[in-house]
């Protein structure tokens, strides 16, 4: 018999299709269907930060930019140099208008990898 995580009947092997079915849902632009599944996901592995992020990132696109700041902030507790998180967290600051604060995160950004898009938004010449 398969080994199921607590009292819903789900298997390891049904949290990963519900993960790559959610990565799924983001890239279709159902945000919302994706946090359902990934709410089931974290709940049985609290620790899985693949999950954590790819719940944040549907926060954001669902403008639901309170629970993604926490979320890009569980991440960044667990992976400090994590550059996406990084870039993630300062654009929902930015939509909030936070902008000291999404400055420091598009700066740590740009320094642990500079791509193109992370180096606009760093602002460095200002």
């Amino acid at each position: 018999m398969p080994e199921t995580s607590g009292s819903t009947g789900r298997t390891p092997e049904t949290h990963v299709i519900d993960f790559r079915a959610a990565e799924q849902l983001l890239a279709a632009r159902d945000p919302r269907g994706a946090v359902k599944l990934l709410d089931g996901v974290i709940a049985a592995h609290p620790e899985n930060t693949a999950a954590r992020l790819l719940r944040a990132r549907a926060f954001f696109a669902a403008a639901q930019l309170r629970p993604a700041e926490l979320e890009f902030t569980i991440v960044l507790e667990r992976e400090p140099d994590n550059a996406f998180a990084h870039f993630a967290l300062a654009r929902t600051y930015e939509r909030q208008g936070r902008h000291d604060q999404a400055k420091r995160h598009f700066r740590l950004a740009a320094a642990l990898d500079p791509k193109p898009q992370y180096l606009k938004a760093a602002r460095f010449d200002s």
